[in-house]
């Protein structure tokens, strides 16, 4: 294990603990989309639980990468790793992969907190100066903030469950199949959250600026990638 990779999964802990706190609170007066399914209004929740998930990961990296560094009794070794197996925590293609989604995701998301200002807010709500806001990353997706949390989990999921990381080495998804049940449920839920907000969000803002939109959706007609949805 390297230095490298213990550095860059601090970053990426950083990055995602900045993308994924939310800049303004909610006001509930405000809220809009309240009526979609309970699980997929937990987004806020899901975000601290990740958040939390991802710096115990990196909690225990930054202390197996110590230990590899200096002796530590046998108790303490058994916490950090407690695989019977000799772990290979490293560097891997997919592990760089995923830092640059989520460096990538993290940028796009807190860019899109500063374009929109007092108007982001991780619930759905029309604010009392709401606008339609069509410049940055919103000139070429319409929801370039759930783009970046696209990237988010597609970046955690490469780095983390896949061969080489403490939580598939050393920790509870030692067994592949379980990181992928994981994988799986994680994106289709975000995705789900992703579509269900998106089709929101349009028929709101056309029903505040119904000419304004329409310009808008003919010239920015994807959701999420441009050319892909």
């Amino acid at each position: 294990m390297s230095l490298v990779r213990v550095s860059l999964v601090v970053v990426q802990a950083v990055s995602n603990q900045w993308a994924c706190t939310p800049p303004n609170p909610t006001q509930e007066k405000n809220r809009f989309h309240t009526e979609e399914l309970y699980i997929l209004q937990i987004a806020p929740l899901i975000f601290k639980i990740h958040m939390t998930i991802l710096w115990i990961c990196a909690f225990f990296e930054v202390l197996y990468y110590a230990s590899t560094w200096s002796s530590v009794s046998p108790i303490a070794s058994t916490i950090i790793c407690p695989s019977t197996s000799e772990p290979h925590i490293h560097m891997s293609p997919m592990f760089t992969i995923g830092i640059v989604a989520v460096v990538l995701g993290s940028y796009i998301r807190l860019d899109c907190f500063k374009t929109l200002g007092r108007l982001f807010t991780f619930d759905l709500t029309v604010q009392p100066e709401h606008k339609l806001v069509t410049s940055r990353f919103y000139s070429y997706v319409r929801h370039p903030a759930y783009t970046g949390s696209m990237l988010l989990v597609a970046g955690l999921a490469f780095s983390h469950l896949t061969e080489g990381s403490w939580l598939t080495e050393c920790g509870p998804l030692r067994s592949s199949s379980s990181a992928i049940v994981v994988w799986a449920a994680w994106w289709v839920w975000t995705l789900a959250v992703g579509i269900s907000r998106a089709e929101a969000e349009d028929k709101q803002m056309q029903k505040l600026f119904p000419e304004e939109w329409d310009r808008y959706a003919m010239i920015v007609p994807w959701w999420f990638f441009p050319g892909l949805a």
